[in-house]
């Protein structure tokens, strides 16, 4: 019998109860022991000893093989012969999909219809026809619900992706692997967090033997179930979650899951998108691999973790968890990469329109680089110019908006603004007399047929679209950004029309770089 019941969590005989399982997991039936690899440039850049656990090196890529498999071979005869169940943003999923094949067990996959697809294409090559995949709603919280759906009707056993003892244990072996192949001093472990499987199974592990080690987990900023549950000291569930971090963008975390963390996991570290192609293009140039999004999150909070404290010569570990990446997403890593690295500022700077003010702009940034400059004829008196500039940390912002202002230049810092970073760097000069009215919205589209449709299907017709950006970042989600002219008496019906669409979005109206580059 487990030693948690379906209701409550004993973390006394938890512990023990996972060391055991975690010891006789029989992972290695399908998956491998993977490396924990030194990363010299890391290391020299960082002053530190920097330590990669390889797991995109599995099979499927992913560390995820290891939780599937070992839950799945402990099934007995009957559990095995109703079929099994799994919900998953794609690595969970390819796990079961192989497990099911090697075991000769029918297996139905509910995936997310935001699952990029070199995942879902890897769920049917693995699984080949013991898989059946059904693709339903936008997050891996809405494939999980309609998966449960399926298990009441059909009566499948249900392969949960991180909140089950069986799957905890088996990302646990990857704990144990890091403890025999580093016995020395280690100082933390930073590990991705989902719905907390992977970090509860580690940090459970090392806790019992080597206490002294320090389990940071790390997640999206906007994908913060985990985080913000240990702060208020419950299980909290998220309305929304972003996708660019795919792997772990789950709304809630599980209770067991909870529960270990809550005992055994000493912080948990919040990034955002730039830090996270940072360090995916650091991950590349140290091991010539690609890692996804959610692959590269424990090294970015590792990062963060170095900068905010300042440890020296200390030794730590970050979790390559998974390499399942659209190539497609490449352009948009790249282009992000600068930015999360702090090699990029991006600044909206106002100067005299007159001849000379481009060379005494040019002057004042000295030997820096310019990677991106966009202008258009505003005004008679004034030019408004949007502007990259390669810089070597990001104390170097504030050096630049001194000397701007120094030169009599009015200036904006945009280099922490989505707006401006997303859609108004391709748009520059876009102001219109015409444009009265004009209300500003951001909103995340997910990638599939009709989404578009949906959208504008729910538009009064009497409201006339001002603006409108859109650009494929190769995500698995579109980003919108749209001018709609609604009259001021009309504001409340505009209202219900944002309730009732159902697109997560965000006000942009009084943003100061759509008033000082777009608004007339």
């Amino acid at each position: 019998m487990s030693a948690l019941a379906d209701d409550t969590v004993d973390l006394a005989d938890t512990q023990h109860d996972l060391l055991r399982r975690v010891l006789s997991a029989q992972v290695y039936d399908v998956a491998r022991e993977t490396a924990l690899e030194q990363a010299p440039l890391l290391s020299a850049r960082l002053g530190q000893h920097i330590l990669l656990k390889r797991e995109d090196q599995q099979p499927v890529f992913s560390f995820k093989l290891r939780g599937a498999y070992n839950k799945m071979a402990t099934l007995d005869d009957a559990q095995r012969a109703r079929g099994v169940i799994a919900a998953s943003a794609g690595n969970h999923a390819q796990g079961v999909a192989l497990a099911a094949a090697r075991l000769g067990v029918r297996a139905t996959i509910v995936m997310p219809v935001t699952a990029p697809q070199v995942k879902v294409d890897a769920v049917r090559r693995f699984g080949g026809s013991s898989v059946t995949v059904v693709l339903a709603g936008d997050s891996y919280s809405d494939a999980q619900a309609h998966a449960a759906l399926l298990q009441t009707q059909h009566d499948f056993t249900l392969v949960h992706p991180f909140d089950d003892l069986d799957v905890i244990a088996g990302q646990g072996t990857i704990g144990m692997e890091i403890l025999r192949q580093h016995p020395k001093a280690l100082h933390a472990i930073f590990v991705p967090i989902g719905g907390g499987g992977l970090i509860a199974g580690i940090a459970a592990y090392v806790k019992a033997l080597r206490p002294e080690i320090r389990i940071i987990g790390v997640q999206a900023n906007d994908a913060d179930a985990m985080a913000r549950s240990l702060e208020a000291g419950k299980r909290i569930a998220l309305d929304e979650v972003g996708l660019f971090a795919d792997g772990t963008a789950v709304k809630q975390p599980g209770e067991r899951t909870y529960a270990l963390c809550s005992k055994y996991v000493d912080e948990v570290l919040r990034v955002d998108t730039d830090a996270i192609c940072a360090a995916i293009r650091d991950i590349f140039h140290e091991t010539r691999s690609v890692p996804e999004p959610s692959g590269a999150l424990a090294l970015a909070g590792l990062k963060q973790y170095v900068a905010r404290t300042q440890v020296r010569n200390e030794t730590l570990a970050a979790i390559v968890s998974g390499a399942n990446l659209n190539f497609d997403r490449l352009r948009f890593v790249a282009e992000r990469a600068e930015v999360g690295e702090r090699h990029e500022a991006i600044f909206a700077v106002t100067i005299p329109e007159e001849r000379g003010s481009f060379r005494r702009f040019c002057a004042t940034l000295g030997d820096r680089n310019i990677t991106e400059f966009n202008y258009r004829i505003g005004n008679a008196t004034d030019a408004h110019i949007f502007v990259g500039i390669q810089t070597r940390n990001h104390a170097e912002n504030t050096t630049l908006l001194q000397a701007f202002k120094a030169e009599g230049f009015a200036a904006l810092d945009l280099t922490d603004d989505e707006l401006a970073k997303l859609h108004l760097r391709h748009m520059v000069g876009g102001r219109s007399a015409l444009a009265h009215d004009e209300q500003l919205y951001r909103f995340d589209f997910p990638e599939r047929p009709g989404a578009l449709t949906r959208f504008l299907d729910h538009m009064h017709p009497d409201w006339n679209i001002s603006l409108f950006h859109y650009r494929n970042h190769g995500a698995d989600y579109g980003r919108i950004l749209v001018g709609i002219q609604v009259p001021t008496e009309e504001r409340g019906v505009f209202t219900q029309f944002l309730s009732r669409l159902g697109y997560p979005y965000k006000n942009e109206t009084a943003n100061p770089a759509y008033r000082l580059l777009l608004k007339d």
